[in-house]
């Protein structure tokens, strides 16, 4: 075809948390991770560990370090499972800027709602809330991880408000000495300017313009939980369990126990014929 594939492009093993199931083949558009305890990877996993402070969220994996495959949460799909991207062509999508130097996913229950604007006017990119984790470990995809947030950047992308909140796993060797982001700066020197370059410039190698940052310089640890805090009730809405309303024309499946309430009467079938992945 023509396309530059990454060195990196998976053949067999995802490298995916033991808890999880999958079904197709790794590096196709039929590949699908579930877990094995939680019906949705979306709905049903808590936003953070019981008894945890605010700073302290799950972080679900989709993409771990060094990984150029481009997998996503499935938010229209039964169970939500986690599955490769595509490009127009149908073919999987890949980062082609380079491998990736963070592990990347999403916090569960959290939504970036189209209604909700930024001060420019951009509205939320209808996902769960974006997460970069930056510690020096690599995270299974599929694997649900404490992480302690440290602050976020606000990416514009293609007129779209794409939150990222960076963080680090509790279980990171530098985890004691990072709680904020000068932190990063002091313990990790230069993780910032490479995250805003990464953000800003990873679509360039595909022929598409830089996107841009709202502000060059990262929030707070505080202003990144009150965004936390926000997107976490914009999901409670679409669930139809908050004060706001959402229209169905969404096409999102929510009809786990976590959001609408209804327990899927396919979810055995559905996860009876996976084969599980181990470490």
């Amino acid at each position: 075809s023509g396309r530059w594939i990454p060195w990196s492009r998976p053949q067999v093993d995802p490298g995916a948390s033991s808890q999880t199931k999958s079904e197709g083949k790794f590096g196709t558009g039929s590949f699908r991770l579930a877990h094995s305890t939680y019906e949705s990877y979306w709905h049903d996993i808590p936003l953070r560990p019981e008894g945890q402070s605010d700073e302290i969220i799950n972080l679900v994996t989709e993409i771990p370090l060094y990984m150029t495959a481009k997998m996503e949460m499935q938010k229209t799909l039964p169970g939500n499972p986690i599955g490769q991207d595509s490009n127009s062509d149908g073919s999987p999508r890949y980062y082609t800027y380079g491998t990736t130097f963070f592990n990347y996913g999403y916090i569960p229950q959290t939504w970036e709602d189209p209604s909700l604007k930024d001060s420019l006017g951009n509205g939320g990119d209808n996902d769960p809330l974006d997460v970069m984790e930056v510690g020096s470990k690599r995270l299974e995809m599929g694997s649900i991880t404490p992480c302690r947030v440290l602050g976020h950047l606000e990416l514009i992308d293609e007129g779209e408000m794409d939150n990222k909140i960076i963080c680090i796993a509790l279980s990171d060797p530098d985890a004691s000495s990072i709680h904020s982001m000068g932190d990063l700066e002091r313990v990790k020197p230069g993780t910032i300017d490479k995250l805003k370059d990464w953000l800003k410039r990873y679509k360039t190698s595909d022929g598409k313009p830089e996107n841009a940052l709202a502000s060059e310089n990262p929030t707070s640890t505080k202003e990144a939980i009150e965004l936390i805090h926000e997107t976490n009730s914009r999901w409670k809405n679409l669930c139809g369990k908050g004060s706001g309303f959402v229209s169905d024309g969404h096409g999102f499946w929510l009809d786990a126990a976590g959001c609408k309430g209804h327990s899927s009467s396919s979810s055995s079938s559905r996860t009876s014929n996976l084969a599980t992945w181990d470490d």
